[in-house]
């Protein structure tokens, strides 16, 4: 019999307020409750270590937007440090990654933290095998989105490369 490896996930993600805390935990929920063939990790970027970006089948980036540096659109202040930092000499080659982005409608660049975590898997040689997941606002309320941006990322993931 023909037995196929758990596929794995890391979720590292950076959380000022907790709306992407709160984002991630509802996608792992849903992933261990329909995709129980799934292993699934959060880490906090604060944490995170060059190693969780490799030890994985897939590595999901996940961080709001913030004005740092009075810079509007720039992604939280942990996760520049650790992508910035402590991974910037990473190499994923062609590791399956995608990002959560979060942000406020209020301003220009709304959800901008999602283009530089992008630029950075990219930069290092990932796949984007999939779109982003971008939560605008608020998050509660938004839980239906996560899980159909959950499920077809599930859909996706289980595809052989």
């Amino acid at each position: 019999m023909y037995n196929v490896g758990v596929p794995t996930v890391q979720i590292i993600y950076a959380t000022g307020s907790g709306h992407t805390e709160y984002v991630v935990n509802v996608l792992a929920a849903h992933l261990r409750e329909n995709a129980a063939h799934v292993s699934v990790t959060l880490t906090r970027a604060e944490q995170a270590t060059p190693d969780d970006m490799t030890k994985s089948d897939v590595v999901i980036l996940a961080s709001g937007s913030w004005n740092t540096g009075g810079v509007e659109g720039q992604m939280h202040p942990f996760m520049v440090e650790f992508l910035g930092k402590r991974a910037k000499d990473v190499e994923l080659k062609k590791k399956r990654c995608t990002v959560i982005a979060l942000g406020d409608e209020r301003y220009y660049y709304t959800a901008r933290a999602g283009e530089h975590m992008r630029m950075f898997l990219i930069d290092h040689g990932a796949d984007m095998f999939m779109d982003p997941l971008t939560v605008v606002n608020d998050p509660y309320g938004q839980e239906e989105k996560v899980r159909k941006w959950c499920d077809r990322f599930v859909s996706l993931l289980l595809k052989k490369s």
